[in-house]
C-alpha cells in the first residue's frame, strides 16, 4: 500500500514538474515566433492574424518534442555540450514540424523565413531557461562574498597547462566553485602546444602561448600556481614541461587521475602535488604476452609480511588472480587487522584469512601449513631499515635470515609448488647487515633448489626502494618540506634506484610464473636517481628555492649505508627473460645445502653475541674477500654498536 503511495505522489510530482516546464518552453516559443514576426512584417501589409494559429500550434507540440528528446530528464546544474546540442535537435525537430504545417496551407498562416528564422531565439531561449541557476550562481556567490567581505586579501592565480577537454574541466571546477577547497582561484589563463589553440578561448580564459613561454607568462601575469591538466602525458614529456615550470617561482600541481580518484572518492581535491611516481612515469604491464598466470591462479597463497607496504600490495593485487584461499600472515597486529578489514571491505566474497604468527617461531608456522597447505608463498617479511638493523644486527639475522630457513624448510616438507623471496639491490656486494642477510637468504634457496630432494620452485627477487614505503625518503622530504625544513640527506652524491609499489608487486607476480627453480630475478628500475636532486627538485615543485627558502643540510652517511647501489654482480650472468620488465641473473655454483643450512643456523644462534668472528663467519659465507670483511668490521667499530639483547 505505501508502495502504491510513493508511486502516485512520483508520478504526481513528475506531472507537475512536465506542465511547469512544458508552460515556460510554450512561452518561449510564443515570444520568440512573435518577435520574430513582428520584425518580419514591419513596415510591410502583410496579413499576420492566421500567424497566431501557427504560433500556438508550435507552442502546443514543444513540450511533447522536447519530453521526446529527454530535454526535462537532463541535470542541468552539472550539464555539458552534449545537453546543448540535445537541445538544438529537439528545437530544429519542432521547426522542421511547424515548417511542414506552414507550407502545407494555402496561404500560408506565417513565412517560411519566420519559421525558420525563429529557430535561433527559441534555442537561445530554451538554453538561458535551462542555465539561469548556473549563470544566477556565478552572480549570486559575487554578491554575497561583497556583502559579507568574505574576498579574501590575495587570490591564488593559476595558470592551466593544457587546454583540452582535462583543462577544460578543471577550470569548469575552479571557476563554478572558486572557493569549495579552501583556496580563492582566479584562472589567469591557458598553456598549450596545439597551434590551432593559440589566442583562442576556453571557458572563457584565453590560451596565452606554449610550454617554453611558461616563465615568461608567470612573470607578466604575476602566476601562483601551474597546474599541469593533461591526462595520461608520457614521462619525458612531464619532465620536459616540469623543465619549464621549475624556473619560474611558482607552485606545481597536477590534476588527480581518473582512475584514482575513483578510487579515493572521499577526496575532494580537484589538485595534487607532483609525485616521484609522475617524474618515473613507468607502467608495470598487468599480463605481458609469455608469462603465464596458471601458476598463481586459483591457488592458496601465503603472503608473509602482509601487514608491509610489499606485501599488503601483494595482497591487494593477488586478489586479481581469484586465489582458492588468500593467506595473511604477519606479526603485527593492528596493520594485520586493518589489512584484513580493507580486503573485506573491498571484496567481500574473496576467501582468505589473516593469521597473527612470528615467521621465527617454527612451531607456530608448521600449525600454519598443516591447517591452510599453502601452494604458493610469496616471502616479504623482513626487517629492512638499514641503520636500525646495524645497530641490532642479532635481529636482523634473526628474522630475515632465520624466518627464511623456517619457511623454506617447511616449504619443502608439505610440496608447496612455489616459494618467491623478496629481496633487495643491497644484497650485492653487501656492507650492511640488512644487504648480507638478504644475500644470505638469496644464496640458501639457491642452494635448497639445486641440492634438495622436493618439488618446490625456489626463487628470489632483486629490486631497490619502493616510493611511498614506510622509512622512504620521499615521505620524509614532505614532512620536512611542510615544516619548513630543513631537508636532510646524507651525502651529496647518493643514488638509489625507485620503484612504485604497484609496480614492485605486479612483478614480483610475474618472477613467480616464470621461475623454473632456483633462479634470481632483477627487476628493470631505469636510472638511478640523486638523492640531493630529488630534494632540490620536490622543494622546487612547492614554489620555494632551495637554499633559500627551504635549507637542505648534510647528515653524513650512516653506517651500512652505499654512496650508490648496484644491481648485479661482475661475475653474475643476465639474461633477459619473456617480461620486459624482468631479467634473470646467473650466479657461480653454491654451497651443497647441508653445509649452507648448517652455517647459517649457527650464525643465527650465535647472533646474540654477535662479534667480529661472527661477522667474519658471516661474509665467508658470501665468499667476500677480506677487504670488504675488514670495512665493514672498521665501520661497526667506529659506530659503537649495542648489542641486542
Amino acid at each position: 500500500m505505501n508502495r502504491s503511495r510513493e508511486m502516485m505522489v512520483d508520478f504526481a510530482s513528475a506531472i507537475r514538474q512536465f506542465a511547469t516546464l512544458g508552460i515556460i518552453d510554450a512561452l518561449v516559443v510564443v515570444v520568440s515566433y512573435a518577435a520574430t514576426l513582428s520584425v518580419r512584417v514591419w513596415n510591410t501589409s502583410l496579413e499576420v492574424s492566421s500567424g497566431f494559429y501557427a504560433i500556438a500550434f508550435a507552442a502546443i507540440i514543444t513540450p511533447f518534442i522536447f519530453y521526446a528528446f529527454h530535454i526535462y530528464h537532463c541535470i542541468w546544474e552539472h550539464s555539458s555540450g552534449a545537453e546543448v546540442a540535445r537541445i538544438f535537435r529537439a528545437t530544429a525537430t519542432m521547426t522542421a514540424v511547424v515548417f511542414i504545417f506552414s507550407a502545407s496551407f494555402s496561404p500560408r498562416p506565417l513565412p517560411l523565413s519566420v519559421v525558420l528564422f525563429s529557430l535561433i531565439p527559441v534555442t537561445c531561449g530554451v538554453a538561458v531557461v535551462r542555465y539561469r541557476r548556473r549563470v544566477l550562481s556565478g552572480f549570486s556567490w559575487r554578491w554575497k562574498a561583497i556583502w559579507n567581505q568574505e574576498f579574501p586579501t590575495l587570490a591564488t592565480r593559476v595558470l592551466i597547462m593544457g587546454a583540452g577537454e582535462s583543462g577544460q574541466l578543471l577550470a569548469m571546477r575552479l571557476k563554478r566553485h572558486p572557493n569549495t577547497y579552501g583556496t580563492q582561484y582566479t584562472i589567469v589563463g591557458f598553456v598549450d602546444d596545439d597551434p590551432k589553440k593559440q589566442r583562442l578561448y576556453l571557458e572563457g580564459y584565453r590560451v596565452l602561448g606554449t610550454r617554453d613561454q611558461i616563465p615568461d607568462l608567470v612573470d607578466t601575469f604575476d602566476v601562483d600556481l601551474i597546474a599541469i591538466a593533461i591526462h595520461r602525458i608520457s614521462s619525458p614529456d612531464f619532465r620536459d614541461i616540469l623543465s619549464y615550470c621549475e624556473k619560474t617561482s611558482a607552485r606545481i600541481m597536477v590534476i588527480p587521475d581518473v582512475l584514482d580518484a575513483m578510487k579515493n572518492q572521499h577526496s575532494n581535491k580537484v589538485l595534487r602535488d607532483v609525485q616521484l611516481e609522475d617524474l618515473i612515469g613507468r607502467h608495470a604491464v598487468s599480463k605481458p604476452d609469455g608469462v603465464s598466470f596458471e601458476h598463481v591462479e586459483n591457488k592458496v597463497i601465503l603472503v608473509t609480511g602482509a601487514a608491509g607496504s610489499i606485501g599488503s600490495e601483494l595482497c591487494r593485487q593477488m586478489v586479481n588472480y581469484n586465489p582458492s584461499r588468500l593467506l595473511l600472515l604477519d606479526n603485527n597486529e593492528s596493520g594485520l587487522y586493518d589489512m584484513e578489514t580493507d580486503l573485506r571491505a573491498r571484496h567481500p566474497e574473496l576467501c582468505m584469512t589473516a593469521i597473527l604468527a612470528d615467521i621465527t617461531r617454527e612451531d607456530s608456522l608448521r600449525k600454519v601449513f598443516a591447517e591452510h597447505r599453502p601452494q604458493v608463498i610469496f616471502h616479504a617479511a623482513a626487517y629492512k631499515h638499514v641503520p636500525m638493523l646495524e645497530k641490532y644486527p642479532a635481529e636482523g639475522l634473526r628474522v630475515n635470515i632465520g624466518g627464511t630457513i623456517n619457511l623454506a624448510l617447511l616449504a619443502m616438507e608439505f610440496q608447496v609448488a612455489r616459494f618467491i623471496l623478496i629481496s633487495t639491490d643491497k644484497a650485492i656486494k653487501p656492507i650492511s647487515v640488512m644487504g648480507a642477510s638478504k644475500r644470505l637468504c638469496e644464496e640458501l634457496l639457491r642452494s635448497l633448489a639445486e641440492w634438495g630432494h622436493h618439488d618446490t620452485l625456489f626463487a628470489s627477487v632483486r629490486f631497490g626502494n619502493v616510493l611511498g614505503s614506510r622509512g622512504s625518503v620521499v615521505p620524509l622530504f614532505t614532512r620536512q618540506i611542510e615544516a619548513g625544513g630543513p631537508v636532510t640527506v646524507t651525502h651529496p652524491d647518493m643514488t638509489r634506484y625507485f620503484l612504485s609499489i604497484p609496480e614492485a608487486a605486479n612483478l614480483v607476480i610475474a618472477a613467480a610464473c616464470l621461475t623454473t627453480g632456483g633462479d634470481t630475478y632483477l627487476l628493470k628500475m631505469g636510472e638511478s636517481v640523486r638523492i640531493l636532486d630529488l630534494a632540490e627538485r620536490m622543494i622546487r615543485l612547492r614554489g620555494m628555492r632551495p637554499g633559500a627558502d627551504i635549507e637542505i643540510t648534510f647528515t653524513g652517511v650512516r653506517p651500512g649505508e652505499k654512496i650508490r647501489e648496484e644491481l648485479f654482480n661482475q661475475d653474475e650472468e643476465i639474461t633477459e627473460t619473456s617480461h620486459p620488465y624482468i631479467v634473470k641473473i646467473k650466479g657461480d655454483a653454491v654451497a651443497e645445502r647441508a653445509g649452507l643450512l648448517e652455517g647459517l643456523r649457527r650464525l643465527v644462534d650465535h647472533a646474540p653475541a654477535l662479534n667480529g668472528q661472527a661477522l667474519d663467519e658471516m661474509y665467508g659465507l658470501l665468499h667476500l674477500e677480506s677487504q670488504t670483511i675488514q670495512h665493514y668490521n672498521n665501520g661497526h667499530k667506529r659506530h659503537n654498536r649495542e648489542p641486542s639483547t
